[in-house]
């Protein structure tokens, strides 16, 4: 049930996501999404995988509500937010988490400023804030840098700041789009890392990527996106799409 008197629930609550048959037009002739069916359950780790254009990011909007499907439904917890209230649809939002590949980080003001908006808008205390601002850092490795600017940070350093701001609220639900698109392998690695434990700990994250290595090095359920279309759902880290796979199998067996 989806409740608005709480702006805020532990991630071990969980969200329930349920695409029926969702679509999303910009251009008539291309749709960015066309008849996409997913169910994401709570706790999981989901990779959505595709060449660049493939539609990753539009499902991550809808996901995150900032998109609204032109057909088809969008449902949390049993409830198509079609006819959520504006309310009720800020609720869910403040249970979300961000992290984009540019960071998105305001980059004149300090690490700890950064962090501490996500917290701000949910009505968090100074008290709790400079608490959970100082937990969350330790968490990304970066203790002693709360004064510094964001944007004098290396690209790995704003990546962290970009997570400890995303994780700092206990969101249910992480969206990462390309989080690791244009850090080094190190860095890759630790955003892996520290998504990876957030999930450990009860929230669903849903990652979108086209990086073969990382899915293949660190396997979760996949959804493969080609043109807009959910073409593949692998349960195993085989993020090929179903026709890659027939042909491989094909190839195999002559």
């Amino acid at each position: 049930m989806i409740d608005d008197r709480h702006t805020q629930a532990p991630a071990s609550e969980g969200l329930r996501v349920s695409l029926q048959r969702v679509s999303r037009f910009f251009k008539p002739e291309k749709p960015a999404l066309f008849d996409v069916s997913l169910d994401i359950a709570p706790g999981e780790f989901l990779y959505v995988a595709g060449t660049s254009g493939a539609g990753k990011s539009t499902l991550l909007k809808l996901l995150h509500l900032s998109e609204s499907p032109d057909t088809g439904t969008l449902c949390f917890n049993g409830h198509d937010v079609a006819g959520l209230t504006r309310k009720v649809v800020a609720v869910l939002r403040r249970s979300m988490g961000v992290v984009f590949q540019d960071f998105k980080l305001i980059e004149d003001l300090s690490v700890a400023s950064n962090i501490a908006l996500a917290l701000e808008v949910r009505g968090a205390s100074p008290a709790m804030i400079r608490w959970r601002v100082a937990e969350v850092l330790a968490e990304v490795g970066l203790n002693g840098k709360e004064k510094e600017l964001a944007g004098a940070l290396s690209g790995g350093e704003q990546q962290r700041v970009a997570i400890a701001r995303a994780i700092a609220p206990n969101p249910q639900l992480i969206l990462a789009d390309e989080p690791t698109g244009s850090l080094d392998t190190y860095s890759a690695n630790f955003v892996l890392d520290m998504l990876e434990k957030v999930n450990a700990r009860g929230a669903t994250v849903v990652v979108a990527t086209h990086d073969r290595m990382l899915m293949a090095a660190r396997p979760h359920r996949t959804v493969v996106l080609d043109a807009g279309r959910a073409v593949g759902i692998s349960q195993n880290g085989d993020f090929r799409s179903r026709s890659e796979r027939r042909k491989t199998n094909l190839e195999e067996a002559v």
